[in-house]
Parts: structure tokens; C-alpha cells; sequence
């Protein structure tokens, strides 16, 4: 049946153009005569790069069943056929046994395997018998294959001794080198071929056709030369298929014509050709590099309006062209656009969508957007889970992950590996070590071997809990399970014990890591850094960032913070404020982190006009909108409920950084809060971070212990956790509750539990100084714990009461405190906000007692470094 053509694409049926055309591709002469090459000129000396010979492996064996048990039996022998073993002796066997049917599979087992030499011998054998002399298809087999390998002069060879050999050369076989020309980049070759095979009077198949246009389209022949080939088989009446269209779309995609592509979709379809996803995917390539997707969309409008509606993975295929450029309007576009069309979205269309509103943040579009696909009846696969999993995960709502696993498993959707490991990661991330530990067990129940990924996670979750134990223990497990700790597993453990100071700890799991061949890379480094820092080894922390610039690994923001944070902590002003310097020096915007530890580090130092001008440079920041939220946070402009709620959206907005960065966050700005003077507002502060599920182990309480865990506190922290502990304690001895029979404060985890010089550890000197200029001198270092400071019942109660001895009044400054909501009581600890001083002006002089402590401190720590 005759197929129009419109007139816009008249130039497809001029096939005198391709004539033209062809003869100024070559100028070689074809030879008709003898079993000498048929070509000089560009077949003579075209060649491809030959493969390296590769022997057969006795040890590769046919699938059993595959084939008869004859064949199968033939080619096991000859893949165990030594280099010079006999294929004779090998085929006596099978004489008269073997039809070519047979032959043509053992060739074809070879050829998918690449051993192209034992097919060639094989071959060669088999053209000297009478018995199994090769018919046409074994040679277009062995042509084929010696084509794929790239041996162009073997394939010619085997071509040309056809006729001698009594094998009438048909279309398969001229199809065959046309290929193997073409693959090879010998697009001309191919040409010429084409010619003489229609001079040998072989017609032409759409086969051979659509492997001429390909070859030419990938050689690089002009658009209008693959109009001519086109033009030619319709002309011969050959109508084109499928991949005819398609091989013409990939030209128009590498080569970026537009109106080219138009004019072969718009033929297609008037051709009655339904496109494919590969069709949609070549338009979109097009249409993307030259900015106009919008073009693919009107192009689906018109198959639309003509009853030609497309199928759903065209409408995916431009979805998720748009989102990966970001473009949410224009995908919805798209997405109701094939809904009008009465076209069903799938479990891809959704996940596509999905996607591309977590990417930019948009979590109530995704969560809307999920119920609408549930509402629907379209089921959700694991890949649309794994995507609001990892969308979540990303987006900080760590608990909303494991709603989506527990949902994931009542709707029995099986998950798989990437589901465990990116849930794992969330739980890690978040700290959500018990929902970690139970995915972990349901793992195990299923059998599933845990990843390195998901291992990594849980060692996270219980790393960010101060579970060290745990997370060792998780650690152990995967060398058991032979799952192989990766640079990452070993930066979670030692980022676990850098939070908490414990720097032995860290210095055992880099020895581990230089027994296993696991070279340290920044993130060791950082993290090493602030083990040092916070086990106040302030010479070492410096040492190891020295030796990582020797290890020729560039620091990042984290690293130079890292190094501030040490210089803060050692009370060096003068060093922290050009360490800040340098930071700013090179472009990047310090963190807000980093202006909190300078603002506490000016404020100790009793440089208030630092601190006040450090505070306008943060208020004046039109960069970032979190600067200036903190900063005013600070001077007590959101201290009312209804303000309040700006301060509580900027910590929600960090909890998708993940506990990790949460801890170091909340440190800083309890540290800057506190050496400024506002004290009721560090308070404050300290319990929003813990609403956020931060510093879990903070607070414990039974009948025998009460406690407050500050290891991984910083000093204005500890100062701000302790008055809330003592306080608490205060409130419930005047309610008469029962009291414990120890009052305990963590400040040493681990090795150095043991240690006497535990004392040392800045956390351990600032609680122990807080309490004696504060509380009383009843709380002291117990012999058979050094990380503990400790008082019995019976002091406890005088020092709660008011009556010990030891006491210091909690009034010294004059003042009555207040807690957070207004209310006058009187506390151990008073907790007030000052006003912040103005530039040359020093605070109240109620602070005194506090600004004794800070001088005394940091002077202790300087002659400590140095």
C-alpha cells in the first residue's frame, strides 16, 4: 500500500539527490572479477583496531537444557579445546549427526561469548568437509560476529570466498558486512556495498536500509544525504519502520534539527507509525538542547486531537525532561495535560513528580501529591517509596521515613536494598537509633545481609544518641558479617567520638584504619580536629590540621571552623579573630556558628566592642536571612511568644542538616548567649534544641540517680544545662518529692573515665568550677570515677534547702530571678537576661561572680596551650 507524503517533506521522495550524492562519497572502482578483494579504494584499507586474542576457558560450560544434548556436548568440547588441540578429533563424533541448524548454534553460543577464534577455526574446518560444508547463514553468522569484534579484513575475506565456495551471496549476508562496515565507522564502505549488492541484482531489505542510514547517520553523512537513503527505499518500495524514524530522530538529537525532527515525527504519525519511548526520548533530546520542550508538548497535543493519543511513557519521558531542569509549572503542565487527555499517570509518572517537588522543598506538595496517587488507585512501587524516602530524609523528617516504611509494609510492597539503605541513612541522621536498631533485626529476620550503607546509618543513629558502645558493637558486627567498612563508616565513628571528646578513642579507629589501608580523607581530619578540641588536647587539634595539609587534603568551611572553634576554646582571642579573618578572606560567608564562638570568645575577653560590632556585622547581613534571625534572637527581639515562632522556623529549617550539624549549632549559640549575658535565653534555646531531639542523653532520672550528661556540652552549654538540672532538682525538694541518693554530673566518657587527668577536660573544669562558685563545694570527683562529679542525699538536701554551709547564695547579684515564663521564684541558679552592653559599654556588675569565673578560665586554658 502507497503511503502519502506532504509537501513539507517532498525532499524524502527525491531519490535522484542520493545518486549525486553517492558519487561524491568515493571514487574507488568496484572488481566483479575472481575471489580478490571486490573494492579498492576505501574497503581495501579501511580496518578496524583488532582485539587482543582471547583463548577459550575450559571452564565456561553451556547453560544445561539450552540446547540438544549433541550441540551442547559439541560446544563444551571445543571451549575446553586446547589453542592447537584438533577440532577434527573433536567433530568425529558428531559425523553425520550434526545438521547446519546445529553448526549455526554452536556459532552462535561463540559469538555471544566474543571467541571469535574458535568460531573462525571451526569455520575453517568445516569449509574443507563435504559433510558440513557452511551454508549462507553460517557465513552471514560468522561475518556478523567477526564485524562485532572489529576484524573488518576477515570479514571481507569471508565474504569473497562465498561464490568459490559454492554459497550464493543473498541479502542477509551482504546486510551482514554492510553492518560490520558500518559499527566500524566505515560509513562510505557501507555505501558502496549497498550499491553493488543492487548491481549484483540483490534487492535491498528494510534491514539493510535502516543499517546503511544508521551507519551514515552515526558517521557523520549530511542530513540531506539520509534524506536521499530514505527517499531511495521508498522509491524502491520499502516502507520504513519504526527504527527507520527513530535512527533519522537520534541524527536530528546529535546534531540538534529542530525543524528536521518536526518534519520526521509529523511523517511518522500521517504514516500510521506509532512512536515509542525511544522516539520520545530523541525529541526530547532535541527539543531540550534547543530550549523548547514546549515544542514536545504541542507535538503530543496534535496526536491527541487527531485520536492518536500517546501512550504514558511518552508523557514521562518529557516529565522527567523537566524535571531535570527544575521546571514544576511546566511539568504539572505536562501531568494534567495527559489526565485531560484521559491518559492514566503510572507509579513512574507519580515518582517523577514526587521527586522534583522534594528536590525543591516543596514537602506539602509531596505529601498532597502521594495522596492524590493513592486516591487514584494507582499503586505505589518501591521506587516511588524509595523517593519520598530519600525526599524525606533529606528534608530533616526523619520520623515521617519510618511512617512511610511501616506504610510501605502494609501495603505489601516488598522493599529492597536501596529502600533499607536509605531509610537506615534517615534514622542515622536523625538519631533515631531505636527505629535503626529494629530495621536492622527485621533485616535479619528477612535475611538480608545489611549493606555497608545501611551498617554505616545505624552507626550514625547511635553515634548522634552517645551510644559509643553501640556503635562499636555495630562496628564489630560488620567485620563479622564480612561487610567491609567503608571511609564513610569509619567517618561516622569517628565523628561519634569527636561530639563527645573522646580522643583516644578516635586515635584507635585511625590506627584501625591505617592497619586496613583506609586512607584518611577531610572528614577524618575534621573530625579529629574536634576530638582534640573537646577533649582540650588544643596542641594536637592544631597538629592535625597541620598534618593535613601535608597530606595534601584541602580544608574545607568545616575545617577552618574546626580550627576556630580550638582557638575559642583556648581563650586565644587574638588567634580566633584571625582565624576569622581568614575565613572571610577567602570569599566564603563565615557560619553563623562561627560568629557565635567569636562573639563568646570577644565577650570573655572582655572585648565588648568587638562583640557589639561582630553583632551589627551579623544584623546587617543581606546574604543570609539565618545571621540575622540569630543575631536578633540574641539582643531579645523575639523573646514574645508570637516573634518567637521566626526563631523555632530557623532551627526547623536546620534540623534537615542532621543531628551532627544540630549539636554544633546549638553549642555556639549556648555559648555566645551565655558570655553575652543571657542567660534565661540560653536556657530557653537549650530546650528547643532538645524538643528537636538533640542532647537525648541530657537528662536521667531514677531513684537512685539523678544526672545531667554535658560531655558533649560547650561551656556556656554545661552553664545552661546545670542550671536547668539544679533548678529542677530545687522545684521538686520544695514539692517535697523524693530526692536521690546521688546527684551525678557526666563530663568524661570513655577511656578517660579512668584517667586522673579527667579533672582536666574542659568540660569537667568548667561544671566543677560552676558548681563551687554557684552551688556548693559538696559536689566533688569520686575515687572510683573520674568523669563524674558527685553529691550524696544528705548534702544535696542542704544544698537545696539553703542551709549547707558550703552554699554560695544564688542572690549575689541583687536581683530576683525569674524562670522563662515570668513567674518570680527563688532558684539556686539565677537566670536572667542583661541587656546587651552597648559598643565601649561593660555589663551589669551583677555579672561579676560569672566574670570572675570566664577570666580565671580562660587564662587557665591559654597557659595550657602554650
Amino acid at each position: 500500500m502507497t503511503i502519502s507524503i506532504p509537501n513539507h517533506f517532498l525532499a524524502l521522495t527525491q531519490p535522484s539527490n542520493f545518486s549525486l550524492n553517492r558519487r561524491q562519497l568515493s571514487t574507488s572502482r568496484i572488481f566483479t572479477g575472481g575471489n580478490r578483494s571486490f573494492l579498492s579504494g576505501g574497503a581495501g584499507i579501511c580496518r578496524a583496531k583488532t582485539r587482543e586474542l582471547v583463548l577459550g576457558n575450559p571452564a565456561v560450560t553451556v547453560e544445561k537444557g539450552k540446547y540438544s544434548y549433541d550441540v551442547e556436548t559439541l560446544i563444551n568440547k571445543l571451549s575446553s579445546l586446547p589453542p592447537r588441540g584438533s577440532i577434527a578429533r573433536c567433530l568425529d563424533v558428531f559425523r553425520n549427526k550434526l545438521s547446519l541448524n546445529d553448526f549455526a548454534l554452536v556459532f552462535k553460543e561463540f559469538a555471544q561469548r566474543g571467541d571469535w577464534q574458535r568460531s573462525l577455526r571451526l569455520f575453517k574446518y568445516m569449509q574443507r568437509q563435504i559433510w558440513c560444508k557452511p551454508n549462507e547463514h553460517i557465513y552471514t553468522i560468522m561475518i556478523s560476529l567477526l564485524g562485532r569484534e572489529g576484524l573488518l579484513e576477515k570479514c571481507r575475506e569471508v565474504f569473497d570466498e562465498m561464490p568459490s565456495q559454492g554459497v550464493t551471496r543473498s541479502v542477509f549476508s551482504y546486510t551482514a558486512l554492510i553492518n560490520a562496515y558500518g559499527r566500524n565507522g566505515a560509513y562510505d564502505v557501507s555505501l558502496e556495498l549497498l550499491y553493488k549488492m543492487k548491481k549484483d541484482k540483490v534487492s535491498p531489505s528494510i534491514l539493510t536500509y535502516n543499517t546503511v542510514i544508521n551507519a551514515c547517520a552515526r558517521g557523520g553523512l549530511d542530513w540531506e544525504g539520509l534524506l536521499g537513503l530514505f527517499a531511495e527505499m521508498r522509491h524502491e518500495g520499502i516502507q520504513p519502520d519504526i527504527v527507520t524514524y527513530n535512527t533519522l530522530l537520534s541524527a536530528c538529537a546529535n546534531r540538534g534539527l529542530g525543524n528536521e525532527a518536526d518534519m520526521v515525527f509529523r511523517t511518522m504519525n500521517e504514516g500510521g507509525i506509532l512512536p515509542d519511548i525511544t522516539t520520545y526520548s530523541y525529541l526530547v533530546e532535541t527539543f531540550g538542547k534547543l530550549g523548547k520542550l514546549e515544542k514536545v508538548s504541542q507535538l503530543l497535543k496534535e496526536m491527541e486531537s487527531g485520536g492518536n493519543l500517546p501512550d504514558i511513557t511518552s508523557y514521562n519521558v518529557l516529565l522527567e525532561a523537566y524535571a531535570k531542569s527544575g521546571s514544576i509549572k511546566e511539568a504539572m503542565g505536562v501531568f494534567r495535560q495527559m489526565q485531560e487527555a484521559g491518559c492514566v499517570p503510572n507509579a513512574a509518572t507519580y515518582s517523577i513528580l514526587l521527586n522534583l517537588y522534594g528536590r525543591n522543598g516543596q514537602y506539602d506538595d509531596v505529601r498532597e501529591l502521594f495522596l492524590e496517587m493513592k486516591a487514584s488507585n494507582t499503586e505505589p512501587d518501591a521506587a516511588t517509596y524509595n523517593i519520598l524516602i530519600q525526599v524525606f530524609g533529606e528534608g530533616g523528617y526523619f520520623k515521617e521515613v519510618v511512617t512511610l516504611f511501616h506504610d510501605m509494609v502494609d501495603e505489601n510492597v516488598e522493599p529492597n536494598m536501596k529502600t533499607y539503605d536509605g531509610l537506615i541513612y534517615a534514622c542515622g541522621k536523625g538519631g533515631l537509633h531505636e527505629d535503626a536498631k529494629k530495621i536492622l533485626l527485621h533485616m535479619n529476620k528477612k535475611g538480608i545481609v545489611p549493606s555497608s550503607r545501611a551498617y554505616t546509618g545505624v552507626i550514625e543513629a547511635y553515634g548522634q544518641a552517645a551510644l559509643y558502645e553501640e556503635a562499636l558493637v555495630t562496628f564489630n558486627t560488620m567485620n563479622e558479617v564480612e561487610s567491609k567498612p567503608t571511609i564513610e563508616t569509619y567517618n561516622s565513628l569517628l565523628q561519634t567520638f569527636a561530639r563527645g571528646g573522646l580522643y583516644k578513642e578516635a586515635e584507635a579507629i585511625l590506627s584501625r584504619m591505617n592497619e586496613t589501608g583506609v586512607a584518611k580523607n577531610r572528614e577524618s581530619f575534621n573530625a579529629l580536629i574536634e576530638a582534640y578540641r573537646q577533649g582540650g588536647q588544643f596542641e594536637d587539634a592544631i597538629k592535625a590540621y597541620v598534618e593535613m595539609e601535608k597530606a595534601r587534603c584541602d580544608p574545607d568551611e568545616r575545617t577552618l571552623e574546626a580550627v576556630l572553634s580550638v582557638y575559642c576554646f583556648a581563650g586565644l582571642v587574638d588567634e580566633s579573630n584571625d582565624q576569622f579573618q581568614e575565613i572571610k578572606a577567602l570569599g566564603v560567608l563565615p557560619s553563623v556558628m562561627c560568629y557565635c564562638m567569636m562573639l563568646a570568645v570577644y565577650a570573655k575577653c572582655d572585648r565588648y566592642d568587638d562583640a557589639c560590632k561582630l553583632l551589627d556585622e551579623m544584623l546587617a547581613n543581606k546574604v543570609s536571612n539565618i545571621h540575622k534571625v540569630i543575631a536578633q534572637m540574641i539582643r531579645g527581639d523575639f523573646d514574645d511568644d508570637a516573634n518567637w515562632q521566626m526563631v523555632e522556623y530557623v532551627f526547623d529549617k536546620l534540623i534537615s542538616e542532621g543531628c551532627g550539624l544540630g549539636i554544633r549549632f546549638y553549642n555556639a549559640l549556648l555559648e555566645a548567649l551565655w558570655w553575652l549575658g543571657q542567660k534565661e535565653r540560653a536556657v530557653r534555646v537549650l530546650n528547643e534544641a532538645r524538643k528537636r531531639g538533640l542532647f537525648p542523653e541530657l537528662f536521667r532520672k531514677n531513684k537512685l540517680v539523678w544526672s545531667v550528661d554535658v560531655h558533649r556540652m560547650w561551656e556556656g552549654g554545661i552553664y545552661a544545662a546545670m542550671s536547668i538540672w539544679i533548678n529542677n532538682m530545687q522545684k521538686m525538694f520544695l514539692n517535697r518529692d523524693d530526692i536521690p541518693q546521688l546527684a551525678a554530673i557526666v563530663v568524661v566518657r570513655g577511656k578517660m573515665e579512668k584517667s586522673s587527668t579527667a579533672c582536666d577536660i574542659p568540660a569537667a573544669k568548667a561544671a566543677y568550677r560552676f558548681l563551687q562558685d554557684n552551688v556548693s563545694s559538696s559536689f566533688s570527683f569520686p575515687r572510683w570515677n573520674k568523669g563524674r562529679i558527685v553529691c550524696e542525699r544528705s548534702q544535696l538536701k542542704r544544698v537545696l534547702s539553703g542551709t549547707d554551709s558550703s552554699s554560695n547564695a544564688s542572690k549575689e547579684d541583687g536581683t530576683d530571678s525569674s524562670s522563662s515564663r515570668g513567674s518570680k521564684e527563688d532558684y539556686v541558679i539565677a537566670l536572667s537576661n542583661f541587656p546587651i552592653p552597648s559598643t565601649g559599654v561593660k555589663p551589669s556588675p551583677g555579672d561579676d561572680v560569672i566574670s570572675e569565673t570566664k577570666m580565671r578560665t580562660s587564662t587557665e586554658l591559654m597557659a595550657g596551650i602554650v
